[in-house]
């Protein structure tokens, strides 16, 4: 994992095991996933598009913000865009500090942050 990295991309996410640097000592992660109802309608999933060149943007910069104002960490975030099926995951935010307690607090940062500041948006296929 390197310092500070994102993907937005149509491919899965993968699972990749654990490598910690000297130093650190915790890895948060969320994994979204996408659930199989949206408003009390089934779904079979979501159709995520983002306006790339400003998300990239937003992405570097939210990952900037957090590394000079949030102390020394390492981030991977990946955004799934495109289709992606009930059940399967969309985003994956991993966070890697030297104590359990920064891992924590960064992982719910970034996940409020790009929630509210980066341009990608859903649409739920509804099943028929």
């Amino acid at each position: 994992m390197p310092p500070a990295s994102f993907v937005l991309s149509p491919e899965p996410i993968p699972t990749t095991p654990t490598e910690f640097q000297p130093g650190e000592g915790a890895e948060a992660q969320f994994l979204g996933v996408v659930r199989g109802m949206e408003d009390g309608r089934a779904i079979t999933g979501i159709d995520y598009s983002a306006y790339l060149p400003m998300a990239e943007k937003m992405l570097r910069e939210l990952i900037d913000h957090g590394q000079r104002d949030h102390g020394q960490h390492r981030v991977f975030i990946q955004h799934r865009l495109g289709f992606v099926a009930a059940e399967q995951p969309s985003i994956l935010i991993r966070v890697r500090t030297k104590h359990s307690g920064e891992s924590f607090d960064l992982c719910r940062w970034y996940l409020k942050e790009i929630k509210t500041r980066v341009p990608i948006w859903k649409k739920p296929v509804f099943a028929e």
